[in-house]
């Protein structure tokens, strides 16, 4: 998914419009510190969100997707916004966090296989019957 934004940036709306979440989700976001930086204000006040904004919040979507919590998105945010140096521990939570969504791939994995061998049962059933 690429998400864009002008150079003159999006208003909260567009943003949340242009990531799927809505504006509140948004602000939340900016209140629990767990964007990379402050979200600039135009002149009226009103939030401007830059394509880097989006692409931030695209991979918070995405962390909070494949079940990562508020509290380690927040630590990984927190070791981005210090910037570099802290690469190994932030590639230290990525793949914890891989190895976790990888685990729960697995087992949805088997749940499908179990699904899909059912559907074939019943598929058979009912082919045997139309005969």
């Amino acid at each position: 998914m690429t998400i864009t934004a002008p150079p003159s940036g999006l208003t909260i709306a567009e943003a949340a419009e242009q990531t799927g979440l809505t504006a509140h989700t948004l602000r939340y976001y900016e209140r629990d510190g767990l964007m990379l930086r402050e979200v600039p204000r135009s002149s009226s006040g009103h939030r401007v969100y830059a394509e880097a904004d989006l692409r931030w919040v695209t991979m918070l979507t995405r962390l909070r997707a494949t079940g990562m919590s508020i509290r380690e998105v927040k630590d990984y945010a927190e070791l981005c916004q210090a910037g570099p140096g802290n690469e190994a521990a932030r590639l230290e939570l990525l793949r914890a966090h891989r190895a976790r969504v990888l685990a729960q791939l697995t087992e949805v994995t088997e749940h499908l296989g179990a699904i899909d061998h059912k559907i074939g049962l019943y598929q058979c059933t009912l082919e045997s019957i139309d005969e």
